[in-house]
């Protein structure tokens, strides 16, 4: 079969099962950028000229243009996503799969670091409450500082997904999970919430997102991604470290270990498939910070 009617047909499916629009466009960007090179290269244009080795040569090709493996791992996993859909579909016999011999490449494990406390103090801070925009974003790095949550959930985020004591996130294929709301953090939330309501009094737009834009809209990621970067600019952080929604992710996960949680309850909260994705955060703890945290949990020490 031609393999422009079933990439129509696959992404359809991508939507047509949930899947976010980033994730999308993603599949879509990695799987067209083989299947072009695919064509250009070798002339294939239907499904089962696909081969194991023309895909292990695209990965050799980008890896001589010095792509890295988490890049070309990316491609790969859109193209078996894309052959294991026509597998289902019974547009393939599964002994004819061209991803079954194609391993992943060996992907290097950068160690991100985190914020202190002191810079994640700073950039909460650094927003006041004298504006809705000021009071929102200092919310969104409360947010994000306290639960640990992904950008995307956060901006996707509900009203009515807050409880008195809990909220509950809808993350990465609609799995549900509930993460308590602290002291803290419902103490602002309430007069965010205040103050959210009285600006958008005479808005008609009738999104129930917690966190909305100006003229009443749901954030975009990058907009989160933006008010982030203000934040670490305003804190004056200007050590070389990512400024992102997702370090202060990391950084709330070793927090949370060097406050004493076990990896299983983290690795719960966080939303990972399992604690192997929540051992990562482990690798750019410090040996002093370990060693001083083992003082806590000393055997002689607790009796």
């Amino acid at each position: 079969m031609f393999i422009e009617d079933l990439l129509k047909e696959y992404l359809f499916h991508l939507e047509f099962k949930g899947y976010s629009t980033r994730t999308q466009r993603s599949y879509k960007t990695n799987l067209m950028a083989f299947l072009k090179y695919a064509e250009s290269e070798f002339g294939i244009t239907e499904l089962e000229e696909i081969k194991s080795t023309h895909i292990k040569q695209y990965g050799m090709y980008m890896t001589k243009k010095g792509r890295k493996a988490t890049y070309i791992n990316n491609i790969f996993k859109a193209v078996r996503s894309f052959i294991n859909y026509c597998i289902d579909e019974g547009y393939l016999m599964p002994k004819f799969s061209p991803t079954a011999k194609v391993q992943w490449l060996k992907e290097s494990k950068p160690v991100i670091n985190a914020f202190t406390p002191e810079e994640i103090r700073d950039m909460v801070n650094a927003f006041k409450t004298n504006t809705f925009i000021e009071a929102r974003n200092k919310l969104i790095i409360m947010m994000l500082a306290d639960t640990g949550i992904r950008n995307l959930e956060l901006c996707q985020l509900m009203q009515s997904n807050i409880g008195a004591t809990t909220i509950k996130i809808v993350g990465k294929g609609n799995k549900e999970r509930y993460i308590a709301i602290s002291p803290a953090l419902n103490k602002y939330l309430l007069k965010y919430r205040r103050i959210r309501e009285h600006y958008l009094k005479n808005d008609f737009n009738g999104h129930d997102n917690l966190f909305l834009s100006f003229t009443g809209k749901p954030l975009t990621v990058e907009a989160v991604e933006r008010v982030v970067k203000v934040a670490g600019e305003r804190a004056g952080i200007t050590r070389d470290i990512r400024i992102s929604p997702h370090t202060i992710r990391h950084t709330y996960a070793q927090m949370m270990l060097m406050n004493g949680i076990d990896v299983y309850s983290l690795s719960r909260l966080l939303g990972h498939e399992n604690i192997n994705i929540t051992k990562r955060y482990l690798q750019s703890l410090q040996d002093e910070q370990i060693v001083e945290n083992s003082i806590k949990s000393s055997p002689l020490m607790n009796m």
